[in-house]
């Protein structure tokens, strides 16, 4: 619990230093799936990342006054009845015990106590506008302190939005973390070679689904990441595409986007490769180009450049390469300006990784691209999709191709945490070879 209470002491100091008062930090809600079912529950990122309780109805509160902190939680109570149906509670005696709060009280104690808590404070630390039922508690408590204004009593005359402090302070990971998302890529990792060799023509897209979700819940992931995307042929040129319901041809490309979640970590691979085993000849250029665009973009994640450079590099790459397949025509830097490239590359080259697939953290500061620093986790992810027209060579229709990585930043450049599952077309080939597993 050391990483934990560290986490939350940082945020106390940060509102400290803007003047103080009262942070409220709600887990996520239980959803129901249908009637008399819900949907595996996962805490809410922000919420984890500062106390590691994993019970849903659980409320995060920090106080800091005049140098002064305090910790509280609110949780659901020891229950052995309820406990026979749904599993273990710690209840707030325990909770407060084993995850170093000052004290901790009943769920069904919240909407009485938390006016309590807010009177005479300057400011409110919260997030607004994610989920209506939440904000009418928040409000109804400020009102609640508002009634006793006769009594001398103020509320908090300041809101801050709290999810700002903690996008930034999720952006740079600290060893625990890191040792997670190595973790998480060397599962997906694995799970992706699975694939690969088990791929073969006239198989279902669901087939290799299962064998993904298998591999990730073996080795002790608890959820997949999101939901995967296993496309071939055609379906390969739909970016979401998650049916996962067609019977795979020979002579088509398979379009995998998969990762595992471990312990709270996404994990976020796409792998693309010959449902037969073997690359040919428009397959392997276009796939080719890709290749050389990640290449490309991954010697640019390295302290020193920004966000966008990657992305640039990429780009560069790319519309080169479609020029001399013949799929653009014109000046490279042209239709790089006019973003003539993007009616076969649509999408950015990555997004910042963590606790959540799309993690948090702005990609821009002051209105300049964010420059990388160690810490920083982030995916590598060109692509090409080229879907069937009049002005395109039939040969390139509906081949769709990404080969998307887990970066690192370091000190001097970057760690991909998903190196061990082949991207190398030679190594993609020797791997299928192996069908024996």
């Amino acid at each position: 619990m050391d990483i934990f209470c560290a986490r939350r002491s940082r945020l106390l100091a940060s509102m400290m230093a803007m003047g103080g008062g009262v942070a409220v930090i709600p887990t996520a809600s239980e959803r129901e799936r249908n009637r008399g079912t819900n949907f595996p529950y996962r805490a809410d990122s922000h919420f984890f990342y500062l106390c590691g309780f994993r019970e849903p109805e659980a409320v995060l509160v920090l106080i800091v006054d005049g140098g002064l902190s305090r910790q509280f939680l609110f949780c659901r109570t020891k229950d052995e009845q309820q406990e026979t149906w749904t599993g273990f509670r710690y209840g707030p005696e325990a909770a407060a015990d084993l995850f170093g709060f000052d004290s901790a009280w009943p769920i069904d104690m919240l909407d009485r106590k938390l006016p309590e808590l807010l009177i005479n404070q300057p400011a409110l630390w919260t997030s607004l506008a994610s989920e209506p039922e939440w904000d009418r508690r928040i409000f109804a408590a400020i009102k609640a302190v508002r009634a006793k204004a006769r009594s001398g009593d103020t509320a908090p005359d300041t809101v801050h939005e709290i999810s700002a402090m903690l996008d930034e302070m999720r952006l740079i990971k600290d060893e625990s973390e890191i040792a997670i998302m190595r973790r998480a890529g060397e599962i997906s990792a694995a799970a992706h070679c699975r694939a690969m060799r088990i791929a073969r023509p006239d198989r279902y897209e669901y087939e290799i689904e299962a064998a993904l979700l298998h591999a990730f819940r073996a080795a002790g992931s608890q959820f997949p990441a999101y939901q995967p995307i296993v496309a071939s042929g055609p379906n390969a040129c739909v970016l979401h595409y998650t049916d996962n319901n067609r019977r795979m041809q020979d002579g088509e490309l398979l379009l995998i986007d998969a990762g595992c979640e471990l312990d709270g970590y996404a994990s976020d691979i796409t792998r693309t490769f010959p449902v037969n085993s073997r690359f040919y000849g428009p397959q392997r250029d276009l796939y080719q180009l890709v290749l050389a665009a990640n290449h490309a973009a991954r010697a640019k994640v390295c302290p020193g450049n920004d966000w966008n450079a990657p992305h640039e590099a990429a780009v560069a790459v790319l519309t080169q390469g479609f020029i001399d397949l013949g799929l653009l025509k014109g000046e490279a830097q042209e239709l790089i300006q006019t973003e003539a490239y993007r009616r076969f590359y649509m999408h950015r080259t990555g997004h910042w990784l963590g606790m959540d697939v799309h993690d948090v953290g702005q990609y821009k500061t002051a209105g300049q691209w964010r420059p990388f620093v160690p810490g920083m986790a982030l995916t590598i992810e060109p692509g090409c999709y080229v879907r069937p027209a009049d002005d395109v060579p039939e040969a390139f229709w509906n081949t769709g191709i990404r080969i998307e990585d887990n970066a690192l930043v370091t000190p001097d450049g970057c760690e991909i945490l998903t190196e061990s599952v082949p991207r190398e077309i030679e190594g993609i080939e020797e791997l299928m070879r192996d069908r024996s597993h």
